[in-house]
């Protein structure tokens, strides 16, 4: 039984912490823009991402700095 409630509390741990890496529409949707805005951001050199296959991911800590500086 201890092994079981170790297993449900790491399970816990895991989901209460913050993703480090966001989709575009998660993006998109913090920062409250358009595709063609994060499009953008991205070419203009903006906003850093890594492309995976054919997904853009965007690491957390830069988007946070983002909203940080326009608040």
């Amino acid at each position: 039984m201890e092994l079981l409630e170790d297993i449900k509390m790491l399970f816990n741990v895991k989901n209460s912490e913050q993703k480090l890496w966001l989709r575009s529409s998660e993006v998109k949707e913090l920062l409250k823009i358009s595709t063609g805005t994060l499009q953008n951001l991205r070419v203009n050199g903006n906003i850093s991402f890594t492309r995976v296959g054919g997904t853009l991911y965007y690491n957390y800590k830069d988007i946070e700095k983002m909203l940080n500086n326009e608040g």
